[in-house]
């Protein structure tokens, strides 16, 4: 995990408040050992993996049910004091930061599978969960639960703030695989929104409302997810390019032509020569896509041999295959690993993640501008993208000793994300706002749209307790 830095200049507005000693108090008598004041214990749930440093909650509140939640809540809104929900810790934007104090719920003991529905292909598990042990619970019903945002996150926090990730471009995102919430709101009550009915016209659609609200409109407890049957075949590739350009038009016109390819990953050479450094691989140092393909074996092979076709229109070379489970395992784990891999090449730094997502047809437009500001900079970087569906990310490699690397890291994200905004994209297409886009929301959605959100918070959640500061400020 990146340690905390101390620039101060980039650190959000604290509005602490203080929290009083009868609510530690009644928590203690509530849970017991569940609630933790220690030092070392507060501080893990202050801090995610984002550039913030802020003080940590003042205690943390380790739920085992949905009762547990609620009561916490409860207490903590009898005093006004904010409640921050708590996963993994994987959050890359601030989302679990106590910007305004107050305690932690962490809900990663909540990790069982309620009910599988594999008739109907849905899931219900608690929060706590990780994407891998779902699909470790349904893969004998041969079905699998295809988001994958790279981190072993929580189904909770997954739902929180809509991720997606690798298999998106065929399977959706969050927001698309979510039928059913329970939620415990900023007063302790607990709601049901959505059923495993694959749709309804029955009111104002809650479910989507809370998928994606990071936290600030209730706490999550219970998920009901899609499921889908394991594919009868999967084959895997890799495929080098000469230049990005060459590699992004190949991705254009695969999505455009209808190829349902189930993943197709950017990853540039820089870092190509990480990965294999840190996983130990011989992947050609070029600018690479990695793709998997699913469906029948007939399916799968004309998938491929298309997209093949395609890549060498564009000069695409050395295509190599991962067919058997382990091959392909070793290289989405190398890939999902790029995070680190990164880290571990400049010893000491600091990764500073971007999260842009643009229509398909201007993907060459945004990347290869972007690309070419960073290789201007000197920061070092690692550029890797969900390109089937036009998200990408650059992570910049700087020296936390040195503001000046940090400042351009910055410039470089908001030049970055107004070039994504002026091409009909978004400023974060799976990471969500918390504390680090909060102005670019403004900007992409504009001042209209953001005092709604504002509205809806200040209705259900009245004295600003449900993770306060993040997304807008009140």
């Amino acid at each position: 995990m990146n340690a905390p830095t101390e620039h101060h200049h980039l650190a959000p507005q604290l509005q602490l408040r203080e929290v009083p000693a009868a609510l530690i108090e009644a928590l203690q008598q509530r849970f017991g050992a569940q609630c933790s004041t220690a030092l070392v214990v507060r501080e893990q749930h202050g801090r995610d993996e984002s550039i913030f440093s802020v003080p940590p909650p003042s205690a943390v509140v380790f739920a085992q049910s949905t009762l547990d939640v609620a009561d916490a809540v409860k207490l903590a809104a009898s005093h006004k004091i904010p409640v921050i929900p708590f996963g993994v810790g994987s959050s890359l934007e601030g989302h679990l930061l106590a910007v305004q104090g107050g305690i932690s719920i962490d809900v990663s003991r909540m990790d069982q599978v309620l009910s599988v529905n594999a008739e109907d292909l849905t899931v219900t598990v608690q929060p706590g969960i990780t994407r891998s042990a779902v699909n470790n619970a349904v893969k004998s019903e041969g079905l699998f639960f295809p988001i994958d945002p790279g981190a072993d996150a929580s189904i909770g926090g997954m739902t929180a703030t809509r991720a997606s990730g690798t298999n998106a471009v065929r399977y959706g995102t969050m927001r698309e695989n979510v039928l059913a919430l329970e939620v415990v709101t900023a007063q302790g009550n607990l709601i049901r929104t959505g059923t495993r009915a694959k749709k309804s016209s029955a009111g104002y659609d809650l479910t989507r409302l809370m998928v994606g609200s990071e936290g600030t409109l209730g706490v999550i407890t219970e998920v009901t997810l899609k499921l889908y049957p394991l594919p009868e075949a999967i084959s895997a590739a890799t495929c080098s390019f000469p230049t990005i350009e060459a590699a992004v038009r190949t991705v254009i016109q695969v999505i455009q032509l209808g190829v349902p390819i189930a993943r197709c990953e950017l990853i540039d050479a820089n870092t190509v020569r990480m990965v294999n450094a840190h996983s130990k691989l011989g992947l050609r140092e070029e600018h690479m896509l990695l793709m998997e393909f699913h469906g029948s074996p007939a399916s799968v092979k004309e998938q491929a041999e298309t997209v093949q076709e395609i890549a060498a229109e564009f000069g695409g070379q050395a295509f190599q295959w991962a067919t058997t489970p382990e091959e392909r395992t070793r290289l989405w784990t190398a890939r999902h690993n790029a995070y680190f891999a990164a880290i571990q090449s400049k010893p000491g730094c600091r990764a500073i993640s971007t999260d842009t997502c643009v229509p398909i047809s201007r993907l060459a437009d945004c990347l290869l501008d972007s690309v070419a500001e960073a290789d201007a900079s000197g920061i070092p970087y690692f550029l890797v993208g969900h390109v089937g569906d036009g998200n990408f990310h650059f992570g910049y490699l700087i020296d936390p000793a040195k503001p000046e690397e940090h400042r351009i890291s910055e410039a470089l994200n908001q030049t970055l994300v107004a070039r994504a905004l002026k091409l009909g994209g978004t400023c974060t297409g799976e990471h969500g706002v918390g504390l680090h886009k909060m102005d670019f929301l403004r900007t992409e959605a504009g001042d209209g749209a953001v005092d709604m959100m504002r509205t809806i918070k200040r209705a259900l959640d009245p004295d600003n307790i449900l993770n306060p500061g993040k997304i807008f400020a009140l």
